[in-house]
């Protein structure tokens, strides 16, 4: 796998590519007022007892919602208890400070869809979590656990077992990358990841609400996501992003700083002079299309609404079997859905399969497919109309949201 470093006026782009075929996008828009992950030393502005939540200011611009589920508390044993036992106005109070994380990414509202006022609020978390490269670092919970992503149930015992032999992981969950992964390694970045809790702690403090400490941005994300496939080359055109992806490496991922290559290309102040190099604007250009074709002659269907994403497979002039096309149409779609960075409720109507043996055929296929993607999806199985019901939690805006108005005829 490669991975592509670029930006344009003030956007961030990292591709990650195979055989010169997207397999992963991340951008940063400049138009980003809250990034995902982000850290703030928040003021509680209002309860709200219908929404049984709380509006908090992060820093002094920007106003997020802190819903009583994700409400951390200190009882008086010093424990951590969750929210949600009785309402929210009997746990904060207007004016007081608290340390919160985002989410979810939140644009710029003239770039959000018309929604209710609670609906354009970064929604933000008191449950605080620090992303490393094979380890998430949740300083409130001195507990170690296994990412769910992580489902055969013996492997997760191993795991559980190898975790209680090392003393010096603590507070951590254990991410799908690092299966097979040295010992050594992992105590390494607990160690940093502690440090990082500990520097960014000092700042819960003081009157004024403040941004602590930004997100992973796109490389970030990016570096980390892939983190379990084999990374061939990172490739950059600038030595601030060069030296943007060593320092990240240099803490999370040493075997990769000598993988960061500077392309020297011409024309390379262009706009996103890097991926037309390696003629990846054509097929950016057509993940906002409403279709996406397949090999065999077939297509497939993108449409969103405001409740769902439907996705339509036709069969067009492939002269394959139904389940052959369904499962092409399920590897594609998948990468679509990853790519262009869907989220909620998916419905994927699949050509009709002949038995229950073909439609388990493509659902296991189906969740082979997930497992390469960052984000937590569900796959719930087909309904009584026979459609295919997916459920898919983001971080960031979609791909459209984000950089959709580039591409817009006109």
């Amino acid at each position: 796998m490669d991975i592509i470093i670029e930006e344009q006026d003030g956007c961030l782009w990292v591709a990650a590519t195979e055989r010169h075929r997207i397999e992963g996008l991340e951008v940063d828009p400049a138009h980003e007022l809250v990034r995902w992950g982000s850290i703030y030393w928040a003021r509680v502005d209002r309860i709200d007892a219908r929404l049984d939540a709380a509006f908090v200011d992060l820093d002094g611009d920007v106003t997020g919602i802190l819903h009583n589920r994700d409400v951390r508390v200190k009882s008086p044993e010093g424990e951590w208890i969750k929210g949600g036992q009785q309402p929210i106005g009997k746990i904060l109070r207007a004016g007081q400070h608290i340390l919160v994380q985002s989410k979810q990414g939140y644009l710029e509202p003239e770039f959000e869809d018309e929604r209710a006022y609670e609906d354009k609020c970064p929604v933000v978390s008191m449950e605080i979590a620090i992303q490393g490269r094979y380890l998430i670092h949740t300083p409130l919970d001195h507990e170690n656990r296994i990412s769910s992503r992580i489902r055969d149930k013996k492997l997760r015992k191993q795991l559980t077992e190898m975790l209680s032999h090392m003393p010096d992981v603590r507070g951590c969950i254990l991410r799908a990358a690092a299966l097979n992964t040295q010992s050594d390694v992992l105590i390494r970045e607990s160690r940093i990841l502690r440090a990082v809790w500990e520097g960014l702690s000092q700042y819960a403090q003081g009157e004024d609400s403040i941004l602590i400490m930004d997100g992973p941005d796109a490389l970030q994300r990016s570096l980390s996501d892939n983190s379990l496939k084999s990374i061939r080359r990172i490739e950059v055109v600038t030595m601030d992003h060069f030296a943007t992806a060593e320092d990240w490496c240099e803490l999370f991922a040493p075997d990769l700083v000598t993988k960061i290559k500077p392309v020297e290309i011409k024309n390379a102040t262009k706009d996103l002079a890097l991926l037309d190099h390696y003629d990846l604007i054509k097929p950016i250009e057509s993940l906002f299309q409403p279709y996406a074709l397949l090999t065999g002659g077939a297509n497939i269907l993108i449409q969103g609404t405001a409740a769902l994403t439907a996705i339509d497979v036709n069969r067009g002039a492939d002269k394959n079997s139904n389940l052959t096309i369904n499962l092409e149409a399920a590897t594609e779609a998948i990468r679509q859905i990853r790519i262009r960075n869907l989220g909620g409720i998916i419905m994927i109507d699949f050509l009709r399969l002949k038995s229950d043996q073909e439609r388990k055929q493509l659902l296991t296929h189906i969740e082979d497919l997930v497992n390469d993607d960052p984000c937590t999806v569900q796959i719930h199985g087909f309904t009584a109309l026979g459609l295919l019901e997916v459920s898919r939690q983001r971080r960031t805006p979609t791909l459209f949201e984000r950089v959709g108005h580039m591409f817009e005829e006109g």
